[in-house]
């Protein structure tokens, strides 16, 4: 009888603690509040200025933990991800590239601000964009930088000329029309070899001495309906002229290039030119004229106005330090995009991916050949932010926003650490 119950107990005391080592390593996964505040207030990057964190689980539906989420920051690109959602909502499976009407012999068309080059059989232009060629809050001493390329109706070649040096040495310009705009300046001396244009026209000053072998360099154009003309005329080997005739409401679209392969060219590199060309495209399908307030007014009334704090968005790329953004708010926003989309196969393809692709692809490693880590970022001096979708080693699907805004440290410094802490929720839980 003693041997029979010594038995009973040796069972009992097994399953005991069976059930408290299954216990102990289901804690040690799970996500807690105070395990992510303690890896988020541990760090070094999180002390000297402005932060922001929050990461939400999807299954459970709950915030796991947040830092300033209710504080506005300056998103950066972070914006293009608002442009994104406003896109997916407007615009069909394909941009709309132009509308037009045919009067006898001629093709009368009106920009749509389609960011794609142009199709070989237009003939005829007329700009119904009257808005300003820069957004709200952008710096004027960057308009000689390809981030910055200005903003019309009918965008031709991402509205960017094209240096490079040929086999002969000689500098060559893409559009051609741009080579007699090249002018050689002796008192031009920068330190690295370099084309500057004139702020207010297309004349395009280099330096004298030898052009390095690689060369190459993208500046902005000056845009005006005349330059469209004469680079429409140059493109097409045929007349051109612009005319004043109101867009009728029987006027035909003709669309252009599926409206995915757009966004991710937007996204995985995160082309400003492309974000702010996309706003005008979905006002030119709301009516009107091309306006990027109209779209942005359209979309906070209609499809943003359950966010959790008012977004303070001014432009389609970021560009503009003028754009506010709460990371709850960015939380919600990709929510509404994982919605809408409705595939996440498919929105991660759309997105930088962490070891793989656009602006992640430095950032993270992969685990093991296999991502975990798929969003945008957002940079300008003294700004970097990631936004984006986070899977876990246990399966878990998770939504973080991670806001850094005033540091004076290398941009290398702070993503190294974002990155470190973003994987370190991947490792362990």
């Amino acid at each position: 009888m003693l041997i029979k119950i010594s038995k009973l107990k040796s069972k009992l005391a097994y399953c005991f603690y069976a059930l408290i080592f299954a216990s102990i390593t289901s804690c040690s996964h799970q996500i807690t509040q105070h395990k992510i505040s303690k890896l988020f207030n541990n760090s070094v990057i999180n002390q000297n200025h402005f932060t922001g964190f929050a990461l939400y689980d999807q299954d459970k539906k709950k915030m796991i933990f947040a830092e300033n989420e209710t504080k506005y920051f300056t998103p950066a690109s972070n914006t293009k991800l608002f442009t994104f959602y406003t896109s997916l909502q407007i615009l069909g499976d394909s941009i709309p590239g132009l509308r037009y009407t045919e009067r006898n012999d001629s093709l009368i068309f009106w920009g749509t601000g389609d960011p794609s080059f142009l199709h070989s059989a237009l003939k005829s232009t007329n700009h119904s964009y009257n808005g300003d060629f820069y957004g709200e809050g952008w710096p004027y001493g960057d308009y000689n930088d390809y981030y910055q390329a200005e903003i019309n109706a009918l965008p031709i070649e991402d509205n960017v000329a094209k240096f490079s040096v040929d086999v002969s040495g000689n500098l060559q310009v893409k559009p051609a029309y741009f080579q007699s705009k090249l002018v050689m300046d002796s008192t031009f001396q920068p330190k690295n070899y370099t084309i500057k244009r004139a702020l207010f026209e297309n004349k395009f000053m280099y330096p004298a001495g030898t052009i390095p072998s690689k060369f190459k360099q993208e500046i902005p154009w000056k845009t005006s309906s005349d330059l469209t003309i004469n680079l429409l005329q140059d493109t097409l080997k045929k007349p051109v002229e612009l005319v004043n005739i109101n867009l009728p409401e029987n006027a035909k679209t003709l669309y252009s290039i599926p409206a995915d392969s757009v966004y991710k060219y937007m996204l995985l590199p995160s082309d400003n030119f492309i974000a702010e060309q996309l706003l005008l495209v979905c006002s030119s399908k709301l009516g009107g004229n091309l306006s990027t307030r109209a779209t942005i007014n359209f979309s906070k009334k209609n499809f943003l106005k359950d966010l959790p704090d008012e977004p303070q968005w001014a432009d389609g790329s970021g560009l503009s330090r003028q754009n506010l953004f709460t990371p709850r708010t960015m939380i919600a926003l990709l929510q509404k995009i994982q919605i809408k989309v409705n595939n996440d196969q498919k929105l991660h393809g759309l997105l930088a991916t962490g070891g793989v692709s656009g602006t992640l692809k430095n950032a993270y490693k992969t685990d093991s050949g296999v991502p975990f880590v798929w969003g945008k970022t957002g940079s300008l001096g003294n700004v970097y932010n990631q936004s984006g979708y986070l899977l876990t080693r246990k399966g878990k699907k998770l939504l973080f926003c991670y806001m850094n805004n005033n540091f004076t440290q290398p941009t290398a410094v702070i993503r190294s650490e974002m990155a470190r802490i973003i994987t370190e929720i991947h490792n362990r839980f």
